[in-house]
């Protein structure tokens, strides 16, 4: 007997075989179970989500010998003969072969003849948006007024194509992609019953390639089972697929955080040397960038059930911890440049090590170098100490500022001056935090989300027997969540060099000492009305308003 592909060996026969698409399971077998029949069913989605699969259960519903119901036997004449693609009143139709109007014409001449076995003749009309205009006109009438024994099922990877008069006259189900959870749970369960031993990791990277297709899915499984010689590895589905570990991943982003160009083009290397795609592997990267900056801002998201998937998420977890936000948005920004640039590189590899290498280039260089990131479960790497330079952005990069803008940069708008009272230090090198130097403590701690928004808008109060008293408006009381209040201890602690409760209570900030937000708030005032002084006082600008008659709009006035 010939080897059946498991795309067509484990096709569901009935509803309760059907991975995910619940919503639309829950429609079919309700109007199953109390016969409320729809006369035309249009089902659409992308490729190898279940279409094709739904309409055949559905036909063998209806003609099952033992009744119209939700779960068919499977065990009657009709049924086996739709299971096998015999069945004669189930006509099924490629659209794409046959979009000339004389093919469905052909097709309804059929209509108002009885089924010639079954309860109902069935028209199976897949990749119906292929269908000329003329067709879809002749198909018309039929489906607005089609006999009592005729049910219409459509598939469509396009619903937009189909015509408004059609999609009219259709029960529409929209069908989802599948996630890779669903995916690789339903891969193992298949591989299980085979009896082929595969690693999770690896059904969970050929469920990421097959993008929400379980056909495509078990493609790659088929191609993957006949690569690892009867088994399903990690490293014979990356080497298959092209793809690239995320270890390797982790290595990268540590390595270019650390701006360790040596140990990041040396990935690269590697990288070329196991036949991975580069563009696969900015695919990647641009992931992981995303989850750590997710990470970053929404730290308190569900974790996925997959022990895989939870222990990447545990891995990104610590980099997020260990790279400033700002750095992942310019990495991400940076790859995805270089993605849409790889095509027109002198290869592939060349132009992956060209984003690197930009990625190098354009970080922030004011690194503080206690903060090396070491990728988790990797080597350590060394500590790499980088010149501190201003920070320059990459769109400020690729064009060369004119002269006059050099000359109007290095000219301070604000020549203010404000002495601060140095930290008063005891207890070998531990800080006595008090009123004066509260602002810039915290201006100094690596913080993010609602625990710096909470830095930022809470003022000093008191500090007593090493708990910290703070204040914060009443507007801003939902800063103060418990999360945000230990992240914000925490960071306080190591910055004190010693442990600190934290205490916050609502209040007038104003009878405390001031905070980052209003002080930066004073500083942007002072700085926009020092601007508008200078516009006003320019004697080119006073020229210009004289001889044009002209007004200054002084909410296009932004300061340097």
């Amino acid at each position: 007997m010939s080897y059946l592909v498991l795309a067509r060996k484990w096709r569901p026969k009935t509803f309760s075989e059907v991975i995910g698409q619940q919503h639309v399971l829950r429609a079919l077998i309700n109007g199953l179970d109390q016969d409320r029949l729809h006369h035309a069913f249009l089902f659409a989605g992308t490729r190898g989500v279940g279409k094709t699969t739904l309409a055949r259960i559905l036909a063998k519903s209806l003609n099952c010998e033992k009744g119209v119901s939700s779960t068919p036997c499977g065990e009657c004449q009709s049924c086996q003969e739709v299971d096998s693609g015999r069945f004669v009143d189930l006509i099924e139709v490629d659209a794409a072969s046959r979009t000339k109007v004389d093919d469905t014409r052909e097709l309804l001449d059929n209509v108002q003849y009885a089924p010639s076995r079954g309860r109902y003749k069935v028209y199976l009309i897949d990749e119906v948006h292929m269908l000329s205009t003329s067709s879809f006109n002749a198909l018309l009438k039929t489906l607005e007024e089609p006999p009592p024994h005729v049910k219409f099922l459509f598939a469509t990877t396009d619903p937009q194509k189909l015509p408004v008069t059609i999609l009219s006259r259709c029960l529409q189900f929209n069908l989802r992609r599948l996630d890779i959870p669903q995916i690789s749970g339903h891969l193992a369960s298949i591989l299980q019953q085979e009896n082929i031993e595969f690693e999770e990791q690896a059904l969970a990277e050929i469920a990421r390639a097959a993008d929400g297709s379980m056909r495509d899915a078990l493609s790659l499984l088929d191609q993957a089972i006949s690569f690892g010689a009867g088994s399903v590895t990690t490293e014979h589905v990356h080497e298959m697929l092209g793809s690239i570990s995320q270890q390797q991943l982790h290595n990268l982003v540590a390595a270019l955080f650390n701006q360790d160009g040596q140990a990041a083009l040396q990935q690269s290397e590697e990288l070329s040397a196991q036949g991975r795609d580069f563009k696969k592997t900015l695919d990647e990267l641009l992931v992981s960038l995303q989850r750590i900056a997710t990470l970053q801002l929404v730290p308190d998201l569900e974790e996925s059930d997959s022990a895989i998937e939870t222990a990447s998420n545990e891995q990104l977890t610590i980099l997020s911890q260990q790279i400033p936000a700002e750095t992942i948005q310019l990495l991400y920004q940076i790859a995805l440049h270089g993605k849409r640039d790889l095509p027109y590189a002198a290869d592939p590899k060349s132009g992956f090590d060209m984003t690197l290498l930009r990625m190098l280039s354009f970080q922030p260089m004011s690194i503080d170098t206690s903060n090396t990131v070491t990728a988790p479960n990797a080597k350590p790497q060394p500590v790499v100490k980088p010149k501190i330079e201003p920070q320059q952005s990459y769109a400020e990069s690729v064009s060369e500022p004119k002269p006059e803008q050099k000359v109007a940069e290095q000219t301070p708008t604000i020549e203010a001056v404000e002495i601060t009272p140095e930290p008063t230090v005891v207890n070998n090198n531990t800080i006595q935090l008090n009123s004066t130097n509260w602002l810039d403590v915290t201006a100094r701690l690596k913080l993010t989300a609602f625990s710096r928004q909470l830095a930022d808008n809470a003022s000093f109060v008191a500090l007593e027997d090493k708990t910290i008293s703070l204040a914060i408006a009443p507007e801003f009381a939902h800063l103060a969540n418990d999360k945000a209040i230990s992240r914000l201890q925490a960071a306080l602690s190591t910055e004190l060099q010693y442990d600190v409760k934290l205490r916050v209570q609502q209040g007038e900030t104003q009878q405390s000492s001031p905070t980052l937000a209003t002080e930066r708030a004073e500083q942007s005032k002072l700085s926009q009305q020092n601007a508008k002084d200078a516009i006003h006082n320019d004697p080119a600008v006073a020229a210009l308003k004289s001889a044009f008659n002209a007004e200054v709009i002084e909410s296009t006035i932004k300061p340097i």
